[in-house]
């Protein structure tokens, strides 16, 4: 029976052949690599996911995919919705080092994900993920354009990012209003040392007003925090590098 996609869980099934194998070329799944799929849906990329690993853990909410799913004796079957699962603890229950998670997030909740990978990155080896073209645009954007964002230095200052591969809406069934695309990454072997809570919190607010200069939003914060140090707050939030907020947290 054909399955219906449901809109609540933001569903759009991958159809064409030709990027799902640009997709799992761009992956490079290996033998036996400890691999785990977000929303695997009609299993277009997991089918050719798990000929070439042996075994594929998948994250699936919708139950009746998941039914599906479950009928497949080389699948491992997580029916769950993705932010509730703790991937630190599933490295460990696989006795596995390291993660490669992969996926084609839901668009609507796309940025929860993200963040909640990154409070389990120690556990992640990479991430391969299809995502809409804008929010992907916005994660690799470099200081001084109009898509460097929260999102771009939340996400830069732990992981090296790049846009793989340019998916378009008629990939898909139904096919999304939106352009897409599939991005690499890589956390950094090694990270600078900081605390991510006053960093969110940080860069939350350079960005709350991002038209304005720093100092009518970030620089009332520092002086809250009796900074004493220096950082240009004549500036404003998309023309500081994210080494610069790193910098300034470190200081705090």
């Amino acid at each position: 029976m054909k399955h219906i996609a449901r809109k609540r869980f933001g569903q759009h099934f991958l159809t064409d052949r030709a990027i799902i194998e640009g997709i799992v070329d761009a992956i490079n799944p290996q033998a036996g690599a400890p691999m785990v799929e977000i929303g695997p849906g009609l299993a277009a990329l997991t089918q050719p996911l798990v000929e070439r690993l042996g075994r594929l853990h998948v994250i699936e909410l919708d139950r009746d995919l998941a039914a599906r799913l479950r009928e497949h004796a080389q699948l491992d079957v997580i029916e769950s919705d993705v932010l509730r699962v703790d991937f630190t603890q599933l490295a460990a229950d696989l006795n596995a080092p390291k993660l490669r998670v992969v996926g084609n997030l839901p668009y609507n909740i796309s940025s929860p994900i993200l963040f909640h990978l990154l409070a389990h990155v120690n556990a992640v080896q990479d991430q391969h993920f299809m995502l809409q073209k804008e929010v992907i645009d916005r994660m690799v954007a470099k200081p001084c354009s109009g898509d460097y964002s929260r999102l771009s230095v939340m996400l830069q200052w732990r992981y090296a990012m790049e846009n793989v591969l340019f998916v378009p809406p008629e990939s898909f069934d139904p096919p999304p209003r939106v352009d897409s695309a599939v991005v690499r990454m890589v956390p950094l072997a090694e990270p600078p040392q900081i605390n991510i809570s006053l960093m969110e919190e940080m860069v939350k607010i350079a960005f709350s007003q991002r038209r304005k200069l720093l100092r009518h939003t970030l620089g009332r914060w520092l002086e809250d925090r009796q900074f004493s140090g220096h950082f240009d707050v004549h500036r404003r939030a998309e023309e500081v590098p994210v080494t610069e907020y790193v910098a300034l947290v470190q200081s705090l």
